[in-house]
Parts: structure tokens; sequence; C-alpha cells
């Protein structure tokens, strides 16, 4: 019964005039990277110089020249993508029926290293027409308003969620397919009778030559976009990218441990005039906050399990709104590079066993203080026991005579009968009362005095596979799905074997050219990153999901299918 009163209630939301006294809309400049980077070998050893970051606004293009950057920013799809012949052909797919499709599978389709077919041309049609549904259209269907008179309600399809989740931004947000509020305003006619009422929603003019063009707008920013919860973000990208890569046997999976990148300075030795002087490893991280997108498992145990494989790529959305300065946007691009090398660092633990720092090591396996004799610390000295403790020293205060109460506080009224010398005498006693149940889990203090390694960094439920590298190659092309207020970019970083070796300790070293320069032993970190699309445009959001196709096509390829010609040819010029 109640499904049928909801289903006659549609239009429970009604259109309403624009509000009034709404902040003002918080400006989009995307940040501008500087690439004009000084020399990358002054500084001789890298994870030391990076460990020196104490701060954000520390960073600067000189981290980034002792990387050995290389940007081309704006790149096309063709270059964000080694293999070109992955991506579809925009102008090939418009106006393309079902029949037409289902005509084109034997070439369009491919086997996918999970054993499947990658997605039908049908697929991806449906995707473009729902993805080129206007944004106020698609609104009316998620707030239940009626369509427009002469227009039926769309199929949002897969879609329904990145149209809820993009309506949510609209309240932060100006959609930017629409023409601004200002300029509509003044094409409207104004009524005649000021104390009249605005007309009822729905209400169109007769005459179909003062229609609107475009459909007529039913949601309006009521907020700035500075104060947007991150969350919506978020939502936003993940649905997006979720509309492409779940046809491909992937999904964006949120990291059960916290993403860092893991940096081991070489241990060295330095000498002077005076003395000589060692230096031991020193281990640290960059943390990040992004998520992953990753391989789903083929078996329904191992999904309800929740195993995933991979990563394939790292989803980046950042709540950062100014970038007043260049510092502030060489630390966002800092941040997308870390999630790159995080993901990279992630990859290349397939089929490697997992070690801590310091496993091994005297400092990380005996007791506390160096190993010595030692002898009672803390409240051992004292004698004072707790009632289930596993710090008791095991004495009894039975046995001994001249027990002597310990002093407690006066709130404290746990109580223990002991008999001296034939008489009972009531000692109070600290901590957990004799009533309650001793303890299972180990104390504070007892945490406290046990040496451990550092906490673990991998995730059990994760098989870390380099899903989509090359082989044959010392490199691994990784992907970043970047966002920032509603606009996405895909960043490939073609990150060197070498290099993840120096990050986890590997001393640096150096390579002479035939002009007697000396380069890093990695040679370069090279980065192709393409243009900034805006989701609330149809025209960009469609391109933005090609270039998303096509990077999944990639990844997910089989081992035969290795990139063709140029993953060959970039390896040939690597090598000359």
């Amino acid at each position: 019964m109640l499904g049928s009163i909801v289903s006659f209630v549609p239009n429970a939301h009604e259109i309403g005039p624009p509000p009034k006294d709404v902040p003002p809309a918080t400006p989009i400049r995307l940040p501008q990277f500087n690439s004009q980077l000084s020399d990358a070998n002054s500084h001789p050893s890298l994870v030391h110089f990076l460990q020196k970051l104490q701060r954000p606004n520390e960073l600067n293009e000189s981290h980034f020249a002792a990387l050995g950057l290389q940007l081309h920013s704006d790149a096309p799809p063709e270059e964000v993508v080694p293999d070109p012949s992955f991506l579809p052909i925009a102008s090939e797919w418009v106006g393309v029926d079902l029949d037409e499709a289902r005509r084109r599978d034997p070439t369009f389709r491919r086997t996918l290293s999970n054993g499947r077919l990658s997605p039908e041309a049908r697929v991806f049609i449906d995707r473009r027409a729902e993805l080129s549904i206007p944004n106020q259209t698609a609104f009316r269907t998620i707030r239940r308003i009626k369509p427009e008179p002469g227009t039926q309600a769309p199929r949002l399809g897969n879609c329904y969620e990145f149209y809820r989740q993009m309506e949510l931004m609209a309240q932060y947000w100006d959609d930017t397919s629409l023409p601004p509020l200002s300029t509509e305003n003044e094409g409207e006619s104004e009524p005649t009778d000021s104390n009249s009422e605005p007309p009822a929603a729905g209400a169109s003019s007769e005459n179909p030559e003062t229609k609107p063009k475009t459909p007529e707008r039913v949601t309006y920013r009521t907020n700035s976009g500075s104060t947007m919860p991150a969350e919506f973000r978020h939502n936003l990208i993940s649905s997006f990218v979720k509309l492409v890569a779940y046809d491909f046997g992937c999904n964006v999976v949120p990291p059960r441990v916290e993403p860092r990148l893991q940096l081991v300075s070489p241990a060295f030795k330095e000498i002077s005039k005076s003395k000589v002087r060692y230096h031991p490893q020193v281990a640290s991280y960059f943390p990040s906050g992004c998520v992953f997108l990753c391989k789903a498992p083929m078996t329904r145990e191992a999904a309800r399990a929740g195993i995933v494989e991979g990563p394939i790529a790292a989803v980046s959305a950042r709540n950062t709104t100014n970038f007043p300065t260049s510092a502030e946007a060489n630390l966002d691009f800092g941040r997308e590079l870390v999630a790159a090398l995080i993901t990279a660092q992630h990859r290349s633990r397939e089929g490697q066993p997992e070690k801590r720092f310091g496993e091994g090591k005297w400092w990380a396996t005996e007791k506390r203080w160096g190993g010595g004799e030692g002898g009672p610390i803390g409240r051992e000295i004292d004698g004072d026991s707790i009632v289930g403790d596993k710090d008791a020293t095991g004495s009894n205060p039975e046995e001994v005579e001249g027990v002597k109460p310990v002093p407690v506080p006066e709130t404290t009224n746990a109580t223990k009968e002991i008999k001296v010398g034939g008489k009972t005498v009531l000692i109070p006693v600290r901590g957990q009362p004799v009533s309650k149940k001793p303890r299972k889990n180990m104390s504070i203090y007892d945490s406290y005095r046990m040496v451990r390694l550092p906490s673990s960094n991998w995730d059990k439920k994760t098989k870390y596979t380099a899903v989509g590298k090359i082989k044959g190659v010392d490199f691994d092309d990784v992907f970043v799905l970047s966002s920032l207020f509603h606009h996405l970019c895909v960043i490939r970083v073609r990150v060197p074997n070498r290099l993840l070796e120096v990050f986890a300790g590997a001393p640096d070293a150096y390579v002479k050219t035939e002009t007697g320069e000396k380069l890093k032993s990695w040679g370069k970190l090279e980065v192709w990153r393409s243009k900034w699309y805006d989701l609330f445009v149809v025209e960009e959001r469609l391109e933005a999901m090609r270039l998303l196709w096509g990077m999944m096509g990639w990844v997910m390829r089989t081992e035969d299918e290795s990139g063709g010609a140029k993953a060959d040819e970039d390896v040939t010029m690597k090598n000359a």
C-alpha cells in the first residue's frame, strides 16, 4: 500500500524561484604547476633529501627535480593511454543504433586478463546516451519532478547514482552547462504587475517560439563551493569511475590500511677531519588520502571475503578550492604524485614477502633499554600489583608479614582481606576492584613494555598484483584519477623499478652518458596529464568517459596484447 502511495507523488518537490542571500560563488581556478625544474643532480641522496620535508609548504620545484620529473601537461587521450588503439573513436559512435553496435562487437570486444570479454559495444553507446542527458532534465528525475510538457522522463539507467551525486554538488557549485543565472534573468520579460505571483511549476508559454532552448532550471546553488563536504566530491568521482570500471570487472575500494609512501634512507658513513660519523637507515612515510581502483575477484567466496587484486589506479579527490600561490599548486601536484608512487609501490609487492623495517635487528627484538640486565621499572619498584595485571611479581601478600596498606585515593573503595599475625587486615587495592573478573586483554602497561616491529602496511585481503604491467620492461605505468572542484583529470606516471629500489633503501647511483653528464640511475620520472574535464558539461564528461574506457581496456588486456609497437618503441628509445 505504501509503495502505491509513493508512486503517485512524483512531483513532491516543486520548482521555486531562485533563493535570496546566497553566498558568493567560489571561483574555479585550477592549479597550474610550474614545470621549469632545477638541476636534478644537486642532491646526492634522494630519500635523505625527501625526508627533510617537515611541513607541506616546504615542498618546491627542487624536490620534483630530484625525482627527475618530466611533465607533459594537457596531453591528449592518445598520449595518456600507452596504446591509442584501446581508445574508441568518438566520431564513429555518433548515431549508432543497437543493431549496428552488435555488428561491431567482433572487432570492438577484446579478451581481458580475467578471462572474460570486454564490455559490448551496446554498453558503450548506452553510457554515451545516459551521460548525454542534460543536467537539469536528469535532476527532474532525481527530485521526482514531472518532465517538461511535451517531453518524456529520461531513462538514467546506470547513471542514476552519478546524477544523484551531481545534484547534491549543484547546491554548492553553479551548473556550468547553463548560462549564468544573471544572464538568464536578463533574458526574462519583467511581469507587468509587481504583485503578480510566479507561474506554477511546469507551466509554459503557449507560444512555441518563446520556449527556451535549454531545459528549465530546477536546481540553484544555495551555498559556496568551499563549504561543500569532502565526501560529496569523492562520491561523485567514484560513481563516475564505476560507470566504466564495473563492466571491466573492477571497482573502487576504500583501503583498509592507510596508503603510505614508504621511504628508507640508505646507511652511509660521513668522514670529516675530526671524526667519522655513521648514519643508520631511517624509515619514514608520506600519507595519502587516496582510494584505489582494484580488480574484483572471480569467485563468489573471494568476493564475500572482500579480497581484491591490484591496485590498478589511485583515485585522489582533494577538498582544496583555493590556489593563491605557486606553492599551493606545487603541493597539490605533490599529492597526486604521492598517490601514483604509492600505487607503484603496492603493485611492486607482487610475489614478494612482507618485510617490515627493523626485522632481524636487535633493537626490534631484544628487551627494552638495549637488552641489558635492567631490573624492575615503574610500579614494579613500588611492589604495587594490580588485580588481573600480568605485570604482577607473583608474590602473595598473605605470606608476607608486616604488610602495610598502600596509600590510595579516597575514591577507591576496593579492599582485600589478609591475615597478619592472626589478625584480619583490610588493604586497599589500586585499579580494578576484586569483585570484577581479571582482564583478558593486555593492559596498556603490558603493551608498552613489549618490543614490536612497526605496524604492517600490507592489507591482508589485497592480492598485490601489477595488473596490466608490460612484461620485460624496467618500469610500470600507473594511473591517478584526480579530482578538484567538479573536474576530473587522468594522469599516467611511468615509475622506474630502480626508483622503487631507492625508496626501499638502495643507495643512489649515477650513470654517465657519452657526453660525460651524470644522471640518476633510474633516469627520469615521466608524467602525462590530461586536461581537466568539467563533469557538468556534457561534451567534456563524454570525453572523460572515453578516456576511462581506453585506460581500463589497456590495463585489463591480456599478456599477449602488451601494448603493441608503442611499448617496443619506448623500450628501444630508453635503451638508446
